[in-house]
């Protein structure tokens, strides 16, 4: 065999692969957890969410579709390669950057003094608030990924399918099923709903 071909870098898993692992992880894990705390919101503090709102919502599952695809990928072929990642993350930039459009939007029309906002504040901020800094932080992620993908591209995963990968796998898919739910609760057949909704359209 060609020694040039055996040290081909591109047959190996860069430097930094296994962070690039629980990276994966982390992002698809880090955006169920925002997505369940809105449904505690939700449910729970009983504040229905605005049209805007669900478009972050599915914007959120857009981004995290990336490191979720990745993750399915290896699990599948145990590696992944530079280009294959740069598919994925631009697919999560696309995304953050469309929520955060609308999120910015629904800050600028609660930025007046005296206005109360939309919802309750979580940790002193609205949802839409924090949806600005989830999507800035998806981004920046994304971006650096993409920068060092020369490092951070897996070729051989020891454990590609772990309990904790079938877990967040799994958790993703519920949240994702429970969001088409929720949404077609509260829309129903409607396909415009008001600013402020006060109740589940296809029910009432």
């Amino acid at each position: 065999m060609d020694e040039s071909t055996t040290n081909d870098p591109a047959r190996e898993s860069g430097r930094l692969a296994m962070l690039q692992w629980y990276l994966l992880h982390i992002e698809v894990a880090g955006i169920c957890g925002v997505l369940i705390g809105a449904f505690f919101v939700q449910f729970v503090e009983k504040e229905l969410p605005c049209p805007l709102c669900m478009l972050q919502r599915m914007a959120m599952m857009l981004a995290a579709m990336g490191p979720f695809l990745l993750i399915g990928r290896i699990r599948s072929t145990g590696s992944v390669g530079v280009e294959t990642m740069a598919r994925a993350y631009g697919m999560s930039i696309l995304a953050a950057v469309l929520g955060l459009v609308m999120s910015s939007r629904q800050v600028l029309l609660h930025i007046l003094p005296g206005d109360p906002g939309y919802g309750s504040a979580v940790f002193g901020m609205h949802l839409y608030s924090w949806g600005v800094v989830v999507f800035l932080a998806v981004l920046v992620v994304s971006g650096l990924t993409m920068i060092m993908s020369r490092q951070l591209h897996i070729r051989k995963c020891s454990r590609p399918d772990s309990i904790a990968t079938r877990i967040i796998s799994w958790m993703f898919i519920v949240v994702i099923g429970a969001n088409v739910v929720a949404t077609f609760v509260e829309s129903g057949f409607h396909p415009f709903l008001p600013d402020n909704p006060t109740g589940y359209e296809l029910i009432e």
